[in-house]
């Protein structure tokens, strides 16, 4: 019996992804949603907004210890909804060598959004991919990426930038590239960070900083050693 072709949304957003931002890591990742549940996911995030009166955008760097019980709530949410789905790459700055490969730092970055996306992609669904609008460049990062995936694949319907505000699922991809990068830098100066990063990696089963199996699905965290391969 022939499998029921669905759409997929992926929602990427990054972190510290910028080549002399004195960062240690570039963090890149997605939050995915079937697209028939996508309505019901964003419902029920803001209903939750309105349960702990919290306005604006959900924003890993705007926790503290008054937000701490919607972002706790949040994080349940998240980890009791098998139709949500979060990978991300993590890339150890001082392992990058653009200059070795014959490559910018844009380059780099367009490949590492293949990376990230090009074992989720596949052929019997449909996917629409929406971007985190981080600088003037974004709007040409999406149409490389696209260039790169169109490669492969012809099932990616839609590739665009977007603003986080638009999306509670963007906001939420924030939040857990946010923990994983608070994690891997050593900041542990917020009470309430440090509850939702131990709460996420109680859920996940082990550290933030190891990296997953490649079958996992629900939180899949891909470390790529550069100079060693994969």
């Amino acid at each position: 019996m022939e499998a029921i072709k669905k759409t997929f949304n992926f929602y990427c957003d990054e972190s510290t992804h910028l080549e002399n931002d004195s960062h240690p890591y570039m963090i890149i990742g997605y939050i995915s949603t079937p697209y028939h549940l996508l309505k019901m996911h964003n419902r029920n995030i803001r209903e939750l907004k309105l349960k702990h009166f919290l306005k604006g955008e959900l924003k890993w760097s705007a926790l503290s210890k008054s937000q701490y019980p919607f972002y706790n709530e949040l994080i349940d949410y998240f980890f009791s909804n098998s139709s949500l789905e979060f990978r991300a790459i993590i890339i150890k700055k001082s392992q990058m060598d653009h200059a070795a490969h014959h490559q910018t730092h844009d380059d780099f970055y367009d490949k590492m959004y293949y990376q990230l996306l090009n074992k989720k992609i596949h052929p019997e669904h449909s996917y629409n991919i929406f971007m985190d609008i981080k600088d003037s460049y974004s709007y040409r990062k999406a149409k490389n990426l696209k260039v790169y995936l169109e490669r492969d694949y012809n099932n990616v319907r839609n590739l665009q930038v977007i603003k986080s505000f638009e999306s509670e699922l963007l906001q939420l991809a924030d939040v857990l590239i946010g923990a994983l990068n608070y994690k891997l830098r050593g900041l542990n100066k917020v009470t309430a960070k440090n509850n939702i990063i131990e709460k996420i990696e109680r859920h996940c089963g082990k550290p933030l900083t190891e990296r997953t199996p490649k079958d996992e699905n629900k939180f899949n965290l891909f470390y790529i050693d550069l100079n060693h391969g994969n």
